[in-house]
Parts: structure tokens; C-alpha cells; sequence
């Protein structure tokens, strides 16, 4: 049996990194349950953010590095990568900016709801946390395919990903000219990527896709910034789960037993090692099925993802 790892202590503050002219990435360790990276590029008068964070004070600490570095200049567009509360709890926060992300994410936040009343938030799963006044921001700039987004004369390129993969409607933000990607959560580096709101097959497709671009600096929707090789480690970790799926499933052996018996090899430094169990409710669907984000049993899941955690809620610590 395993439990979810996170380091002792107090966690480090997070911090701003510069990975190219203008461009900043905001990162937040630990970088595990609800603590997600953002960012945000630097014009002349304005400023482009990449989601929001997962709780008040969070987004205002967010809020309050971006005038550190930006200064006066205003927030005038919020991207938001995909729906997950983590990077979106907070879009409420940024006042008279244009709100901008795949039509699908719209839909999905307006359906979850703020963290007091969503399924998700108030199952138990997780450790207790102070969410803040949390208000529901939905996007009201929404595209189905890609918008290209300009800082001053740099363009970023907002793309949809095509295929339910973390979610049911992840994008990317590429800036071709620096070779910068902000992958939202197609992309873990040093953490267990989460596939239950998606699909594995859908996620095999799209990360792959992402290699395409030519990306030298990534940052990753969680953990440090680093370079391509971080679409390889995903890439392999999502065959291993595909792979032990497509064995177990065969075997008639049920997702949290499979995952219990399950050799994690490379893999076992990952952090929150029991969202193995979700992804593998959620290859199960993809392999009796096309992935379609939907067809999984969510509450079954995380039931299942507390009971390979030794029965306790999952950490979170935001």
C-alpha cells in the first residue's frame, strides 16, 4: 500500500522566474492537490496571465507578483487552461480582465460550481482548506479550436488540444517566437499526472502532439520549469498505466486492487502515487470505450484513490 508523499514542514514560498524576455512563470511548491503553476507575460501597458490559483489567497498572492514585477500595468486578459478549480477559483480576482478559454470550459465551471458547493471539493477526498470568499468567473471569451493572443507584437497561441486528455478541454499557451509553452496540466514534472476528468488514450495523443511545437522552456501545469524531455516522462507514464489497465481489466482484477499490486519501477517517485487508482478508472472506461471524458464512476474513483492512501483524505496543502 502506498501513501501520498509530500515534503515535512512548511512549504517554500512561491516564486516568479523570468524563463524568457517578459515572460515570467509562477511557480508554487509543493506543486501537488490544488497547487498549480501559472504565469504571465509583460508588455509595454498590459499584462496576459495564465490561470488563476486555487484559493484566495493564492490568486492575490499571484496578483500581488505580477504588479512586483509588471508594476502599474494592468491584468488586461486571464487564459485559463482548463476548468479545474485550481487554476480557476481565482479568476474573480482579476476585475476588468478578459476572461479567455475553450467554450468546453465554460460550460464545465459553470456546472462544478464554487468549492463550497462542488461534488468534487466537498467529498472528502481532501484535507481541509481555506478556500476564501471563492466567487464563479467563468470565461466569457470562448473559442473551440485556437485564438491568437498579442502582448504588445508578441504573439502567444492559444491552442486546443482536440481530445479530452487531463480534461474535457485542455489548451496550451505556445509563444513560437521564444519557444515558451505553458502546458497547463498535459503536463506533471516530478508529480503523478491525473487523467480521471479526461482520458489516457485522449491524453497519449495530445501530449505527443505537444512535441510538434518544438518547445525549448515548458512549464509544466505542476512542478519546476524544464524542457521537452518532461513530454517523454508523461508520455511513459501514461503507457504504464495504459499498459497495466489493458493487463488487470483482462484479468477481471478491479482498478484499487491493480494499483495495489502494481510494480510503479520508474515511477515511484512521483508524488501522490494514488491518483495511479483514478487514472486507472479512467483507462478502464477509454478501453471498453472511445474516451470521451465521461462513462467513470468519479466518487467510486476517489473512494478508491483514499482507500490505496491507507484511508486517510489525500493532502492537500493550498
Amino acid at each position: 500500500m502506498s501513501t501520498s508523499t509530500h515534503p515535512a514542514g512548511q512549504l517554500a514560498p512561491p516564486r516568479v522566474e523570468e524563463v524568457s524576455a517578459g515572460v515570467y512563470a509562477y511557480i508554487q511548491p509543493d506543486g501537488t492537490w490544488w497547487i498549480n503553476n501559472t504565469g504571465f507575460v509583460v508588455g509595454a501597458s498590459r499584462v496576459a496571465a495564465v490561470d488563476a490559483c486555487a484559493t484566495e489567497d493564492r490568486t492575490r498572492g499571484f496578483l500581488d507578483a505580477i504588479a512586483a514585477t509588471a508594476g502599474r500595468r494592468p491584468v488586461r486578459t486571464l487564459v485559463n487552461t482548463h476548468h479545474h478549480g485550481d487554476h480557476t477559483h481565482g479568476n474573480y480576482l482579476f476585475g476588468d480582465a478578459t476572461i479567455i478559454a475553450h467554450e468546453r470550459c465554460r460550460a464545465e465551471i459553470l456546472a462544478e460550481g464554487p468549492p463550497g458547493t462542488s461534488k468534487l471539493v466537498t467529498s472528502g477526498t481532501w484535507t481541509d482548506v481555506e478556500w476564501g470568499e471563492i466567487q464563479t468567473a467563468p470565461p466569457f471569451l470562448t473559442y473551440t479550436d485556437r485564438v491568437s493572443l498579442y502582448v504588445d507584437e508578441l504573439k502567444c497561441e492559444v491552442i486546443h488540444v482536440g481530445t479530452p486528455a487531463h480534461s474535457t478541454n485542455d489548451s496550451v499557451v505556445w509563444i513560437p517566437e521564444r519557444r515558451v509553452l505553458f502546458a497547463g496540466d498535459l503536463l506533471f514534472n516530478g508529480g503523478t499526472p491525473f487523467l480521471l476528468a479526461g482520458s489516457v488514450t485522449g491524453a497519449l495523443v495530445a501530449v505527443a502532439a505537444l512535441k510538434e511545437l518544438g518547445a525549448e522552456t515548458i512549464m509544466p501545469g505542476h512542478g519546476p520549469v524544464c524542457g521537452p524531455e518532461v513530454i517523454d516522462d508523461v508520455l511513459g507514464y501514461l503507457n504504464f498505466v495504459l499498459d497495466l489497465a489493458r493487463t488487470a481489466a483482462a484479468a477481471g482484477v478491479r482498478p484499487l486492487e491493480a494499483a495495489r499490486s502494481a510494480d510503479l519501477g520508474e515511477f515511484a517517485g512521483l508524488t501522490d502515487p494514488e491518483r495511479l487508482v483514478g487514472n486507472l478508472h479512467r483507462a478502464y472506461a477509454d478501453l471498453s470505450g472511445p474516451g470521451s471524458g465521461a462513462g467513470v464512476d468519479v466518487n467510486a474513483a476517489l473512494a478508491d484513490m483514499v482507500a490505496y492512501n491507507g484511508g486517510r483524505p489525500l493532502s492537500c496543502r493550498a
